[in-house]
């Protein structure tokens, strides 16, 4: 069933990695089986078997071609360097070719204590499980780059956190899983090869234009990687844009959780806003507020300069010379995060064209938004119905609609600046502003139905409704409603 596997990362010099077997559960099924993006591996889906997958999906069995690695790296933890992180309980089968071309990792997350567990059991419980594999299907679904989830099966043993929760094994499928903290492991280790070999491995995979034989005429050495630090921020600049533009906060942007690709990866304490607060923190370990809304822009560059502290030896033999570079190159993504935030957000406010005040007028609708205490996905997909004029279903979301009324005629002015039909305008909101997305409340919801009675139908239910985000639903109002007073949820957690 599964298709050939290329062993790229296990074949980096053993120092990247430690080889890892699966540890055995007891009982395996499988829960949640992503068929289309399983047919775009080009898994063999004419021979599946569900119990035979249960057992390959759980690590009980390990697929033909496949050599399983916990893979090193290290990170900033909440702005404290830890040296020695790794695959604590997940492990690397492998790389496939899609049928697009592209290797993408395939990765068992809860497959067991690893020798960077660091003491901790190696497992995952169901819910954390479900959640990720319920947020990153819904923000591919919204266009954001992210890691993906394949598969989920439950192990038939219990996993102890807080309380004994069904243990649970959650396949990933990434670009890669190369992080920042992949360099900078070998960094600190002062081993600037290993550093040279990720970089290298990260243009192979990632941005293969650098190596076109045409880029390579007359460049200077390091110029390269300069290029690869440039090239990472860019891709850093237009997800956290997306992330704004959908009220998502991440929760731990660690530098262990900052891909090199560019794709979300890890949703741990993630969740997105109801009511639009620029400071809301979800994570129950952020007690400082250094991963709040606002702040992700700004946390994503803090990342990049730690990328480029690693990068330093590669792109100039000169110290001085090479920090001037880097400092240059992680300064710049503050014009590219800029500009990917105003295309997010004037796409949101139906403009395609370009006027110098476009920012300040998103703004004060995020002013407004705040002020109003209204829902932020809700209040920018009625925007489209008060294109003419004002809607109730735009006003009944603000609490406060005052500063909102004084908005909407600018924006009516601007519209009419596109000169463009309202039927065009509408359905340009309507296909980047979402109806659904995967609500706090409504994720626990399906969680606590898997955990405490084995009942999987609101799990299902609700991965149907986030697969259609953008498109109107009926009879599933009430997956597009915030949580009721009885349900909000304030803190998440990360389940590890």
């Amino acid at each position: 069933m599964f298709p050939e596997f290329t062993l790229r990362y296990a074949r980096l010099p053993e120092h990247f990695y430690i080889r890892f077997d699966p540890v055995p559960v007891p009982a395996p099924r499988l829960v949640a089986f992503n068929r289309p993006l399983a047919e775009s591996l080009g898994f063999d889906l004419d021979a599946f078997d569900e119990a035979r997958a249960a057992e390959w999906f759980s690590g009980n069995a390990v697929p033909k071609g496949a050599e399983p690695v916990a893979q090193a790296y290290a990170g900033h933890q909440f702005g404290h360097f830890n040296p020695r992180l790794g695959d604590g309980r997940a492990v690397l089968l492998g790389e496939v070719a899609g049928r697009d071309g592209h290797l993408r990792d395939i990765q068992l997350k809860g497959a067991g204590m690893t020798p960077f567990s660091r003491g901790a059991d190696g497992r995952a419980p169901l819910g954390p499980v479900l959640r990720e594999y319920l947020v990153s299907e819904a923000m591919h679904r919204l266009g954001v780059p992210t890691t993906r989830a394949l598969a989920a099966v439950t192990t038939g043993e219990r996993v102890f956190r807080h309380v004994p929760e069904p243990g649970a094994v959650l396949t990933r499928v990434a670009s890669s899983h190369l992080r920042v903290g992949t360099f900078q492991y070998f960094a600190a280790r002062g081993d600037h090869e290993a550093v040279r070999t990720l970089a290298d491995l990260a243009i192979e995979r990632h941005f293969s234009h650098l190596r076109e034989p045409q880029r390579q005429e007359g460049l200077a050495e390091g110029e390269r990687y300069l290029a690869l630090l440039e090239a990472v921020s860019a891709r850093q600049a237009a997800l956290v844009a997306k992330w704004m533009g959908l009220g998502f906060i991440h929760g731990v942007m660690n530098t262990d959780n900052c891909a090199i690709s560019g794709e979300t990866i890890d949703y741990g304490p993630c969740a997105f806003m109801e009511a639009y607060s620029p400071t809301m923190v979800f994570s129950s370990i952020d007690e400082q507020g250094r991963y709040a809304y606002r702040n992700q822009p700004w946390l994503a560059q803090w990342n990049l300069a730690r990328l480029a502290e690693t990068l330093l030896p590669l792109i100039d033999a000169e110290h001085e010379r090479a920090v001037e570079k880097a400092t240059a190159a992680v300064k710049h993504y503050e014009s590219l995060y800029e500009a990917e935030w105003l295309a997010v957000f004037r796409a949101k406010l139906g403009l395609a064209t370009e006027e110098a005040g476009d920012r300040e007028l998103s703004e004060a609708l995020l002013a407004a938004l705040e002020t109003g205490r209204a829902d932020f996905t809700l209040a920018f997909r009625h925007l489209a119905d008060a294109v003419e004029e004002d809607a109730p279903t735009l006003l009944e979301r603000f609490e406060h609609d005052g500063a909102l009324r004084e908005w909407l005629p600018r924006w009516r002015e601007r519209l009419a600046r596109e000169g463009v039909g309202i039927d065009t305008i509408v359905a340009r909101m309507n296909a980047v502003n979402p109806l659904y997305i995967p609500r706090n409340h409504q994720v626990e919801r399906a969680i606590a139905a898997a955990s405490e009675q084995d009942d999987f139908a609101p799990f299902e239910t609700l991965a149907e409704v986030l697969a259609e985000p953008f498109t109107e639903q009926p009879g599933r109002e009430a997956y597009a409603e915030p949580a009721p007073a009885t349900e909000k949820v304030f803190r998440t957690f990360c389940g590890t």
